[in-house]
């Protein structure tokens, strides 16, 4: 009898660290007859490429999804469980059931089948590779559509991170719809005690 062979996604999420913006997932299962070369973590690829990559990874997939978390449920959950359900939606959202989830990091979401959390994923496995290109240029294009909302920020350019120009417009024209009144810099302009520090760039 031939064996089938297991269903392998991959899974990454894209803006933990930023001040502003919703967080995003992607899951991706790729087609083991059309590798794509190139796969690695998002973050260490020019724009141009990973624009390139996502294209040729949304196009030469079995399956792929995005899944995202709303900045009032990052406020609400904090932005680990938030970045979890984007993960859970984006798996949901995925058309088929894979028999196996690789996830990017320490946490995993919680779903109905296996699912292995492995650090620096995101340069080791090709799935999760894949994952994090599709979600990083998802929050990008994101966040330029919300530059176009609110000019004032420079989210165009910085993507909603803490940088310098970033918290001097904060500075000087307040908290905006699309901050999250959770991480610490945003909290302080609203009066508040802070409760932590955004995370790392992703």
């Amino acid at each position: 009898m031939k064996r089938i062979a297991p269903v392998i996604a991959g899974v990454d999420e894209a803006g933990r660290g930023p001040l502003a913006g919703p967080v995003y997932a992607a899951c991706v299962v790729l087609d083991p007859r059309r590798p794509i070369a190139g796969l690695r973590d998002s973050k260490k690829l020019a724009p141009g490429r990973r624009a390139a990559l996502a294209e040729t990874i949304r196009r030469s997939a079995v399956a792929w999804a995005l899944g995202r978390a709303e900045v009032e449920e990052i406020d609400r959950l904090n932005i680990l469980q938030a970045s979890l359900l984007a993960m859970a939606r984006a798996v949901a959202a995925l058309g088929l059931r894979p028999d196996r989830v690789l996830v990017d990091g320490r946490d995993c979401p919680t779903l109905e089948m296996a699912v292995e959390a492995i650090i620096g994923g995101d340069d080791r496995v090709p799935e999760i590779a894949a994952a994090s290109i599709l979600a990083k240029t998802a929050r990008d294009a994101e966040m330029q559509r919300l530059d176009a909302l609110y000019p004032l920020y420079g989210f165009g350019r910085h993507k909603g991170y803490p940088t310098p120009a970033h918290l001097a417009a904060l500075g000087r024209h307040g908290v905006s719809p699309v901050h999250r009144r959770s991480f610490a810099p945003v909290r302080a302009l609203l009066g508040a005690s802070p409760v932590g520090e955004p995370g790392k760039p992703d």
